[in-house]
């Protein structure tokens, strides 16, 4: 924990990414556990992603909270996944794009929840990422490293994919479940 301690700046800030550290490091290694079959690898993963999320620890407001829970999550994931890559590039096993994302029971109340829950996983986490954790087409373009145009598209897929299933649940998208 001491490399990353001596990314942030302050103490106050640093007490904080400790805290950080010990909240979400075990669910972090069990996602990236999930996704990579191996101890090891999770660990490298982890570790990249507590990296990251060092060089980006001004964006966390609160430690214990639903968002920057997702935004751990989702961070881990994404090192998980390029470690995936990675490794199928050199000969390794192939990449499943279908084991990708956090699995989410529906709550069952046929409504924006499920609809959520029911999208496929890259869907999922650039609308929770933009319109949970409040970040910008660009800085959600420069997070999952493609263009800006490529992240506008994208989020655009995401919110015709929310809507229809949102149809599909027979709960009308203009009735206060909108994702314009």
């Amino acid at each position: 924990m001491m490399v990353y301690l001596q990314m942030i700046e302050g103490g106050h800030n640093r007490r904080r990414f400790a805290l950080l550290y010990d909240t979400y490091r075990g669910l972090m290694f069990r996602v990236a556990r999930r996704l990579l079959h191996s101890d090891a690898d999770a660990e490298d993963a982890v570790h990249e992603a507590f990296v990251a999320l060092a060089r980006n620890f001004s964006k966390i407001n609160k430690i214990d909270c639903p968002q920057t829970c997702a935004y751990v999550v989702i961070t881990v994931e994404r090192k998980a996944l390029d470690m995936l890559r990675s490794h199928s590039r050199h000969g390794a096993e192939e990449l499943d794009e279908e084991v990708h994302g956090v699995e989410i029971a529906p709550p069952n109340d046929h409504g924006l929840a499920d609809a959520l829950a029911a999208l496929a996983p890259q869907y999922r986490e650039v609308l929770l990422l933009r319109y949970y954790n409040g970040y910008s087409a660009r800085e959600l373009a420069a997070y999952f490293e493609v263009s800006h145009a490529a992240m506008k598209k994208m989020l655009a897929r995401a919110k015709a994919a929310l809507r229809a299933k949102l149809e599909e649940g027979e709960v009308p998208y203009d009735d206060g479940y909108s994702v314009r």
